[in-house]
């Protein structure tokens, strides 16, 4: 998620902000009681995570599965202490009937950036993992083209995907290439690429 947080002093119930967030003017992310308000994301976060909504979806549509892909304004919760926005989610059953939120994703997203890459790497990793249908757990730098995978049937142990390669995302069975994830995103990784398109990128050790 690349935005910025700042913390809100009040404490709140799960039901007392998810009535709030509905007429909100800025979202925010529940923490034990705590909310996070969220700050807008960068043109690179913005193009990744459309690229993503867009593949998922032309997937999700061409193989008629029973699934949809969220972008930025979808609450998962996650019990009763927490509730976040992923930048990208899958669903792929019935969920809840709310339509604010969600509980049974598959696919959740995240795109990094320098003020959020803590949290997401740690809680919000750790939290996501609870959900007991998440099947994988991706996230994307924004700033260089590295994509980071969890799977649940690997012990959530992470596996690295670079610029030349595919990625495939077993809880769709949707492989795609990670070029077209960083389609127009203006990093050096992808300048490098579009010059050299058949020349894979080594990532520094």
């Amino acid at each position: 998620m690349s935005a910025q947080f700042e913390q809100s002093k009040s404490l709140l119930t799960m039901e007392d902000y998810l009535l709030a967030e509905q007429d909100a003017e800025i979202k925010h992310e529940y923490i034990d009681g705590e909310l996070f308000a969220m700050a807008g994301a960068s043109d690179n976060h913005n193009k990744i995570s459309t690229n993503l909504l867009f593949v998922l979806m032309t997937y999700i549509r061409a193989n008629q599965l029973p699934c949809f892909a969220y972008i930025n304004d979808m609450k998962v919760k996650i019990t009763h202490r927490k509730a976040f926005y992923p930048d990208v989610m899958v669903v792929c059953q019935k969920d809840n009937e709310n339509a604010y939120y969600k509980t049974q994703p598959v696919l959740i997203i995240e795109v990094l950036s320098k003020s959020t890459r803590q949290r997401d790497k740690m809680l919000k990793r750790l939290s996501y993992q609870n959900i007991p249908t998440l099947e994988e757990y991706v996230l994307i730098e924004q700033d260089f083209c590295e994509i980071e995978v969890f799977r649940r049937k690997e012990g959530w142990q992470s596996s690295f995907y670079y610029q030349g390669e595919n990625i495939t995302f077993d809880s769709i069975g949707l492989t795609v290439a990670v070029a077209d994830v960083y389609y127009q995103v203006n990093n050096e990784d992808m300048q490098q690429f579009l010059a050299n398109p058949h020349v894979k990128i080594e990532q520094e050790i």
